[in-house]
């Protein structure tokens, strides 16, 4: 049977790492959200427009643009073997309309939440440098500058973004954990194969490995 996999985890998880990695071991595409709401904003099509418009005046997509998008997504050819879904559902409603798709496709839904740390994130997100001239991206911690704190292409000195300063980090920490535990606790009572992965230690490929593992029981 094709499987869905929804993978969640709180900012500076590993999460959108994580899909990726499982999207390649599955051979399945990787469907994240803020990736088609980029590409349908920059195709200018109707739908795009529509996005940009909610976008721009700060506003979050309302249930009913998200899910035309994703299905329209989900329905391409390449997703009939299975999927990994990176960014979607973020509400109950989503997750029901999400439900009746895969059942009337006669796909199996399978929830991964990455459970890590909210000290372990700090560090993770604080270690984290890009070059505001070229936009390369380091972590001190996995991915560090060869050259202390400039970046190893141009020169340049590295700067933290606001967005990963502890402050920002906390305030998207508790959004994120208001926001999704409502819809955790829909999928540990829908019936859907559910698995909370201990995603505080070890490298991503072998996290990706273990949820791999769970993924394939029948």
């Amino acid at each position: 049977m094709a499987k869905a996999v929804i993978v969640f985890g709180p900012p500076g998880s590993g999460k959108g790492t994580q899909a990726v990695l499982l999207a390649d071991s599955l051979r399945v595409p990787h469907i994240s959200t803020g990736d088609i709401f980029r590409r349908r904003v920059e195709a200018g099509d109707q739908l795009g427009r529509e996005l940009q418009a909610i976008m721009r005046a700060g506003k979050l997509a309302p249930d009913e643009l998200v899910n035309r998008i994703v299905e329209e997504r989900l329905g391409k050819p390449d997703c009939a073997g299975g999927f990994i879904l990176d960014g979607y559902p973020r509400t109950r409603e989503q997750a029901q309309v999400l439900s009746g798709w895969l059942n009337g496709r006669g796909m199996e839904q399978v929830v991964v939440n990455l459970l890590v740390d909210y000290n372990v994130i700090v560090g993770r997100i604080s270690a984290r440098r890009s070059c505001p001239r070229c936009g390369a991206a380091y972590n001190l911690i996995s991915n560090p500058p060869k050259d202390g704190g400039v970046c190893d292409r141009d020169g340049s000195p590295l700067k933290t973004r606001e967005d990963d300063q502890e402050a920002v980090v906390r305030k998207r920490f508790q959004a994120y954990e208001q926001q999704t535990l409502p819809l955790l606790d829909h999928f540990r009572s829908s019936g859907s194969r559910f698995y909370e992965v201990d995603g505080n230690q070890g490298a991503p490929e072998w996290i990706a490995g273990r949820i791999s593992g769970l993924i394939k029981q029948e």
